[in-house]
């Protein structure tokens, strides 16, 4: 399974490194941009890139342009099984997004997308690097918010620094610090705040309401917390992480007494 999965990456990258020139000599960079606009609304990750490669080419500085192609390199981090090969991938999104942040400094969206980045590699990385990457996500989620204090998925993404940290204890603190460096303080109240700022500028995400039912769970208010959850697992999925998050949602749901 692990190879058929490489093999699937492997090809890939290999198909748009084959249709990259010629799509650019073709099509203009908003033009492309729009195709690839299509198979990114569509969750084909590797057909997006086929056109959003070529228009980096193109328009290298273009931030928006610069989102979408860290947004597919995550997708396909989702996609793949290994996790040697979801760092590699989380890696070259990281790249994108920390670019994009610097020539968009004013950009919320910009400024967030390292923070996604880090997020979703963290699960997968070792304990120094979780520790370096910790302060950056929350650093990088403050920026988005002041540029733009409706943004529910910056918000999201601050409700799940907390939800992590206030999870581990005073032993793990104590010697996580001692081995990789001094970890920042994060609470369950101010994750629920920021959920529920998430829910209120933004009703319609599954994912804030699952996290915001599993960070109740955390505080062992399992009413509450079984009541987000099934409202979250309730919605249709209708992003690229959905079936994920829900998966999550179950398992929180399944250890509630």
């Amino acid at each position: 399974m692990y190879l058929t999965t490489f093999i699937r990456t492997v090809a890939i990258a290999a198909g748009i490194a084959l249709t990259s020139n010629a799509a650019w000599a073709q099509s203009t960079a908003a033009e492309l941009m729009a195709k690839g606009d299509v198979s990114d609304h569509s969750f084909h990750p590797g057909e997006a890139l086929r056109s959003y490669l070529p228009a980096e080419k193109l328009d290298p500085d273009n931030v928006p342009l610069l989102l979408r192609i860290a947004r597919q390199y995550r997708h396909l981090m989702s996609d793949t099984l290994t996790d040697k090969e979801k760092i590699r991938l989380g890696g070259i999104a990281l790249t994108y997004g920390i670019k994009a942040a610097k020539l968009g400094p004013k950009d919320s969206e910009a400024q967030l997308s390292p923070a996604i980045t880090y997020g979703k590699m963290l699960p997968f990385q070792g304990k120094a690097e979780q520790v370096l990457a910790t302060p950056r996500i929350k650093e990088s989620a403050d920026r988005a918010i002041k540029l733009d204090p409706r943004n529910d998925s910056a918000w999201h993404v601050l409700g799940r620094w907390h939800q992590s940290l206030a999870n581990v204890n005073g032993l793990k603190r104590t010697f996580g610090g001692i081995l990789y460096g001094k970890l920042p303080v994060g609470t369950n109240a101010e994750s629920v705040a920021c959920f529920n700022k998430a829910i209120a500028i933004n009703p319609k995400r599954l994912r804030h309401y699952i996290e915001l039912g599993r960070t109740y769970a955390q505080m062992e208010d399992h009413a509450t917390a079984r009541r987000f959850l099934k409202k979250g697992l309730a919605m249709p999925d209708v992003e690229k992480d959905d079936p994920e998050e829900k998966l999550r949602g179950r398992e929180a749901l399944a250890k509630l007494p």
